[in-house]
């Protein structure tokens, strides 16, 4: 018996911006799939006035937010596909 394994790639693409004016840091990532599911997760950090000046601990929040954002409208997605296959509504935990 033969096992056929079928692969397929997908990319997340993740942007970060940083406005020091504003003491903020946004994050974008995209999901780039071989259908037409292309979903974007947005999340941002805020440093306070008194919080020492580390880009990395801005970008690491702001992209764990965005990744976040993303999983819960991949989620969300799937649910919508389940739904509109099987007619009934759906809860899926993430």
């Amino acid at each position: 018996m033969t096992t056929r394994i079928t692969s397929r790639r997908w990319r997340v693409d993740v942007f970060v911006d940083e406005h020091q004016d504003e003491r903020t840091t946004h994050a974008e990532a995209r999901l780039h799939t071989n259908d037409k599911t292309h979903l974007v997760g947005r999340g941002a950090a805020h440093r306070s006035p008194h919080d020492s000046e580390i880009a990395e601990i801005g970008d690491e929040l702001a992209v764990a937010r965005a990744l976040s954002d993303l999983a819960h409208k991949l989620l969300h997605a799937a649910a919508s596909d389940i739904e509109a296959i099987t007619h009934e509504r759906i809860h899926l935990h993430g």
